[in-house]
């Protein structure tokens, strides 16, 4: 892809800058800063980064296709590598618009780098940084996302046969096993994984070529451009290019910033009702982080990663806004909710919130015992009666459920649970709520499958739908979701290997330049 090298071009090039002497003084002082130190590590992908790479790959492009004259591109693109390497020194300076990098190029070059500018406008190049920015830090939250989400596969994997307490409207509901219940908060982040592979494949366009809205007369090679910088594809039209697009991406990672934190925060609080019980049935191991004394009552712990997990989210969602209302009643293109610090502030709280949440799961400790004590201590397991007299002896569900109901209300006033609650009664109880009715007069369950539907443990193991918390059903979705994080990981791997291969290529063809 890199042109050949032309000596009579480089020859008619070093004159041009010899006529500068202040312009080649200052490239070679800019040249002098490069060596071992620069290299031991690579420059942060801001906005200088992605401003040198779109002039590196215009300079090859423009050369390659003869709009731009073979004679001044060694001199071009060594002003465009003496400005890059001088951003790359410790404590440099590294512009993030068009209007102050051109400066610099001029400086190191002469009037003739601003032939680059053929056909390109701020709008496209600072929408075409602004995707890849936020493309990378997509990624990054990609990662985290997928680390916390690991974590609480194989915590549910772990927990397969804990039964513990479930809860609705803030009640204890059924027993269930704990193993299911953190596949259903994996399920949750396993849709906001899905909704950012999309995202990504929408912002991963390039905008470049399109100039300010309509486009240009230079004939661009938009896409040889898209493919230099590591983008799949273009934004096709051009008005859409820096006027509606680069206003959407920050709007709909906003959505998933937003979802990511909801859910992290549904999380955190549900463990969080635990500690206003006297002996809750999980807590988080004490000490480090996790935990701390209160400083008047010797007896409290409180639960200080648990706060700061649900104060991330909360950063995260009320960043997460900050698009939104910017975007709202302005007109198309306008800036409000394109700036990077703010974009990138708010995918990094998210990956905060995530990162957190990952040693929340890795801190918790439960006690299978406790747990079941609870489900035994109440009347979780109640409905299982209901369906039970239904599904083997044909009784409605609404009388099955009526009888249920009296069985508990009757336990609550007697102070009764499920391991003591007399048979007699319930057989009373039964003759009463089916009296004037078509079933059976007499209880149709001896005492021991009485108390054997009334066994947490039995009922979890008993389920039968798809997608319970059955040992055969735990295995499949345990096993599916492990499918799917490795399918993510490979997914961030391609992208990440696909830009950097496209930066290398890009580095390749432009040192020929350089010749």
């Amino acid at each position: 892809m890199s042109h050949p090298s032309n000596p009579g071009a480089c020859g008619r090039a070093g004159s041009r800058l010899a006529a500068r002497p202040l312009a080649a003084a200052a490239l070679a002082g800019l040249l002098a800063l490069s060596g071992p130190a620069l290299a031991q590590e690579a420059p942060p992908r801001d906005e200088f980064f992605w401003l040198g790479q779109m002039n590196k790959a215009t300079a090859v492009i423009n050369t390659e296709e003869g709009l731009l004259d073979p004679a001044l591109t060694p001199g071009i693109a060594a002003a465009i590598d003496a400005v890059i390497t001088a951003g790359a020194a410790e404590g440099a300076k590294r512009p993030s618009t068009v209007i102050s990098f051109e400066p610099l190029l001029i400086e190191a070059g002469g009037r003739d780098v601003t032939l680059l500018h053929a056909g390109r406008s701020s709008q496209d190049m600072h929408a075409t940084y602004r995707a890849a920015i936020l493309r990378d830090d997509l990624l990054a939250l990609a990662e985290q996302l997928n680390t916390t989400s690991r974590t609480l596969v194989e915590l549910a994997a772990t927990h397969a046969d804990t039964v513990v307490p479930n809860y609705t409207n803030g009640v204890a509901a059924q027993p269930n096993s704990y193993g299911h219940y953190l596949l259903g908060h994996a399920a949750g982040f396993d849709r906001d994984a899905q909704r950012l592979r999309e995202a990504y494949a929408r912002i991963d366009r390039s905008a470049m070529g399109t100039t300010v809205l309509n486009g240009t007369s230079w004939p661009l090679n938009r896409q040889r451009m898209a493919d230099y910088l590591g983008f799949a594809g273009v934004v096709d039209n051009a008005y859409d290019a820096s006027q509606i697009s680069s206003m959407d991406q920050p709007v709909e990672v906003a959505g998933i910033v937003t979802s990511i934190a909801l859910h992290t925060g549904n999380f955190v609080e549900d463990v969080m009702t635990q500690y206003a019980q006297t002996r809750p049935w999980i807590l988080l191991e004490e000490g480090g982080d996790n935990t701390y004394v209160s400083s008047a009552m010797p007896q409290k712990r409180n639960p200080g990663i648990l706060n700061s997990t649900r104060s991330d989210a909360s950063t995260a969602v009320t960043l997460a806004m900050g698009p939104v209302l910017q975007t709202h009643n302005i007109t198309p293109g306008m800036s409000d909710p394109k700036d990077v610090d703010q974009n990138k502030a708010m995918v990094e709280a998210a990956i905060d919130a995530l990162n957190r949440l990952d040693r929340v799961l890795k801190a918790l400790r439960i006690n299978p015992d406790r747990a079941l004590e609870e489900l035994n201590s109440d009347w979780t397991a109640s409905q299982e009666l209901a369906d039970l007299l239904m599904r083997e002896h044909g009784m409605p569900f609404r009388e099955g459920h009526h009888f249920a109901s009296e069985v508990v209300s009757h336990a609550r006033a007697n102070g009764l649970g499920p391991l003591d609650f007399p048979y007699a009664e319930a057989q009373r109880i039964y003759a009463e709520t089916v009296a004037g009715t078509d079933a059976p007069q007499e209880l149709p369950l001896s005492e021991e499958v009485f108390r054997a539907t009334l066994d947490p443990v039995a009922i979890v193991k008993a389920r039968a739908t798809s997608g319970g918390p059955q040992p055969a059903e735990m295995e499949r979705m345990l096993a599916e979701a492990r499918a799917r994080l490795d399918a993510q990981t490979a997914w961030i791997g391609e992208r990440r290997s696909h830009i950097d291969a496209s930066l290398s290529q890009l580095d390749s063809d432009f040192a020929a330049l350089l010749d």
